[in-house]
């Protein structure tokens, strides 16, 4: 699923209609029956259509049209008057004058009160007052209604955007309509994914309005979300002449005293995933207890300099920095990771934590490395506030990928993975899997789909998704999904979604 912001949706449409001779009342009328669509037609009738003055507005008067056709009872509204309107918009709103269809405007406080008991008694209110190209605060009567729609509606359903939502940052523009379903058009709009958004946005439906996918591929900026047809296309199926050589040595680097269980998610989730060969470097006064609970994972010490040595040299991914601690020692660790191998390398929490002011050892190298922090982590290296980055956190992404030349992969709702040209969205995972080790088990499962050969944006993209998954089918019988549990799970998971 394609991600868009206003202005590629305003290039998408000046293109049709300008180049391609394609009128804009088509995509209006289009954009009108599939809002209906998503009515509940059987079991409501009685609706309140809200109208500005721009193409939102147009296309709640083709709305209201369609269900005066239907003979559903509809009280139509236009904010203002007539004059200013855009011209597919008036064609609209001449058509139901001309079928005697009353349409009340609101110009003060006492038209107002129309609306307000309009609202009260319909079973649905349309908001068709703002797209997507709202770009400054509402204010005045607009700020008005807004507040009286969100206060006497029994259920609101938005055109395209709620109005007074930026659809481009998720912010609140002054005021914002609370819709229980958005029916957006063509894409996902970009503010869509904004910590939040969900209380403006309620359910989102992306409907087709006629627009040719070649037209919405010359514009798009590469951004999607991951959905699960993307992911059975990439997942590979294994070869049944396979062996274990042919899935990867993946080395993982993690754990320290009191941090075992860090090293040991990290080290079971490669296995699980897939990998062909793991083994787990951890300090010597742990490697006891890590040794005793990995079954299928091989250890080594640091201080096994010459096995190290040859570990870095022939595996295919290297995944560092889980349970080591904030410190010297893990510093040194990753920069000789980052030295020594020619492979891919992972880098996840105290491994990022120790990049803070040691950025150089990761910029544009070779070897691709995969950043996987969180929002904290994120803050450290960037030097940029938690609130800043929670906001923008596709730009954020983008910026340092592309800086570094580097994949980050952002935890958070709706995790952003980029190489600082392709974006991807993973829509998986939710809060029943809010537990210490969660991270771990996605650096495991990122650093074994490298090893098995995907190219580390595939690798981290796929793992986000497979994880939280994982997470999204456990939580629908348990409270709280641990680690373990997400861990015991991956292979049938990935077998589910490769069917």
């Amino acid at each position: 699923m394609k991600l868009a912001t206003g202005m590629v949706m305003k290039e998408i449409d000046n293109y049709c209609i300008g180049d391609l001779k394609l009128p804009g009342i088509v995509l209006m009328e289009n954009a009108a029956l599939k809002v209906v669509g998503n009515l509940d037609l059987k079991n409501i009738n009685c609706f309140a259509v809200v109208c500005g003055k721009g193409n939102n507005g147009g296309d709640g008067f083709a709305i209201a049209r369609h269900l005066v056709v239907l003979e559903k009872k509809v009280e139509v509204f236009l904010i203002g008057t007539k004059e200013g309107m855009s011209e597919d918009c008036l064609t609209n709103y001449n058509i139901l004058l001309n079928m005697g269809v009353n349409i009340t405007k609101i110009n003060n406080v006492e038209d107002v009160n129309e609306l307000r008991d309009a609202a009260a008694r319909c079973e649905v209110t349309i908001d068709a007052l703002f797209g997507t190209g709202l770009s400054k605060n509402v204010d005045g009567i607009y700020d008005m209604v807004i507040s009286v729609i969100n206060e006497n509606s029994s259920y609101i359903l938005s055109v395209d955007v709620p109005s007074g939502f930026n659809s481009d940052t998720g912010k609140i523009m002054g005021n914002s309509i609370k819709a229980n379903k958005t029916v957006t058009f063509q894409l996902y709009k970009k503010g869509f994914l904004s910590y939040g958004s969900d209380k403006y946005t309620g359910e989102v439906i992306v409907e087709a309005i006629g627009v040719p996918q070649w037209v919405v591929d010359k514009f798009h900026e590469n951004e999607f979300i991951v959905d699960r047809q993307m992911v059975k296309e990439k997942l590979q199926v294994r070869d049944k002449y396979a062996h274990k050589g042919d899935y990867g040595r993946v080395l993982i680097a993690a754990g320290s005293k009191g941090f075992t269980g860090a090293a040991y998610i990290c080290a079971e989730s490669a296995v699980r995933s897939g990998a062909g060969l793991v083994t787990l470097c951890c300090s010597e006064d742990i490697q006891p207890v890590l040794s005793a609970k990995l079954v299928e994972a091989m250890t080594i010490t640091f201080k096994e300099r010459n096995r190290l040595k040859e570990a870095v040299e022939k595996c295919s991914a290297i995944a560092i920095g889980p349970g080591m601690g904030n410190n010297e020692e893990t510093l040194e660790g990753v920069r000789y990771a980052l030295k020594n191998s020619s492979c891919p390398v992972v880098i996840d929490a105290d491994g990022i934590n120790v990049l803070k002011d040691n950025l150089e050892l990761i910029k544009n190298r070779e070897n691709k490395v995969v950043l996987t922090p969180h929002l904290g982590e994120m803050s450290r290296i960037t030097g940029l506030s938690i609130d800043y980055i929670k906001q923008n956190r596709i730009e954020v992404s983008q910026q340092f990928a592309k800086e570094y030349g580097v994949v980050v992969l952002l935890k958070g709702y709706n995790t952003v993975i980029t190489d600082g040209t392709i974006t991807m969205i993973n829509p998986t995972g939710n809060s029943s899997m809010a537990s210490g080790g969660m991270g771990d088990c996605l650096t495991g499962i990122i650093g074994s789909f490298i090893g098995q050969g995907y190219n580390p944006l595939e690798a981290a993209y796929l793992a986000a998704y497979v994880h939280g998954y994982a997470g999204d089918k456990l939580s629908e019988k348990m409270f709280c999904v641990n680690a373990e549990h997400v861990i015991e799970n991956i292979p049938y998971v990935i077998k589910e979604l490769q069917q």
